[in-house]
């Protein structure tokens, strides 16, 4: 199971919030870059950055010069989140250098043109699942859809073989440091084929232990990072001895 550091990006910090909620937001640092290389030299080998701003329609420059400059200081693949709406988007924020982009809203209000997306680069476009109580939420989590995050996932999967990953964001769990929402992972990975990636929650080695064993592609792992509840070569640990124990892969630990 692959490890992501999460670097949530809002006015050219590096800063996390609480179930979503812009005004619950703790600033950890106003150098983004420099906070990408701690979790590179503690071992991380992939790094989730999220465009806050951009989420809620607003891009800034603070952000993007972030991203580059992220993107200058680590030697890791990198994937960003939010605003990632259209194609020229698309085809701008590639030209950085990320190696994946996850599109949300956009993924649940125009399906075929993810799907098509999604084929224009294969294998490089994720689908940004946050769901409330099991229901899709847009627009940087300020509406709740009447979609259900399975039934969106089914319907994604149906129109293209070339979806990256589902990065699945329980809203309750997000931030709060009470663990993921283990039941609804189980279900979104028995709905689709598509590699599940948690997000939300992970707070403790025993949930990088359960996700490792229930066979969870990635986990995205935010605030318990950054408060030290969560120590980063401890989760990686945790994950090679899971697969090892069990006679799996541990390449990615």
């Amino acid at each position: 199971m692959e490890i992501w550091p999460a670097i949530d990006l809002r006015g050219g910090k590096c800063v996390r919030l609480k179930q979503g909620d812009y005004a619950r937001e703790t600033v950890f640092s106003d150098e983004p870059a420099t906070m990408a290389r701690q979790w590179v030299s503690r071992g991380a080998q992939f790094l989730h950055l999220v465009d806050l701003d951009a989420a809620r329609g607003a891009p800034i420059p603070e952000n993007r010069q972030a991203i580059a400059d992220i993107l200058h200081a680590v030697d890791v693949p990198c994937q960003l989140g939010g605003g990632v709406r259209d194609d020229a988007a698309i085809d701008d924020l590639f030209g950085l250098g990320l190696s994946r982009l996850i599109v949300g809203s956009a993924a649940l209000k125009q399906p075929d043109w993810f799907a098509r997306m999604c084929d224009r680069y294969p294998k490089r476009l994720a689908a940004g699942i946050d769901a409330r109580d099991g229901m899709v939420a847009t627009d940087g989590w300020l509406e709740t859809s009447q979609r259900s995050a399975v039934d969106l996932a089914k319907d994604l999967r149906s129109k293209t073989e070339n979806i990256a990953a589902i990065i699945y964001t329980d809203i309750a769990k997000d931030g709060m440091l009470s663990g993921p929402n283990l039941e609804a992972l189980a279900e979104m990975r028995a709905a689709t084929d598509i590699p599940v990636i948690a997000s939300g929650g992970v707070t403790t080695v025993e949930d990088v232990r359960q996700l490792t064993a229930q066979n969870t592609y990635a986990c995205i792992i935010g605030r318990a990072l950054y408060d030290g509840c969560l120590d980063l070569p401890a989760a990686l640990a945790a994950v090679t001895e899971v697969l090892q124990a069990s006679g799996g892969d541990s390449s990615n630990a």
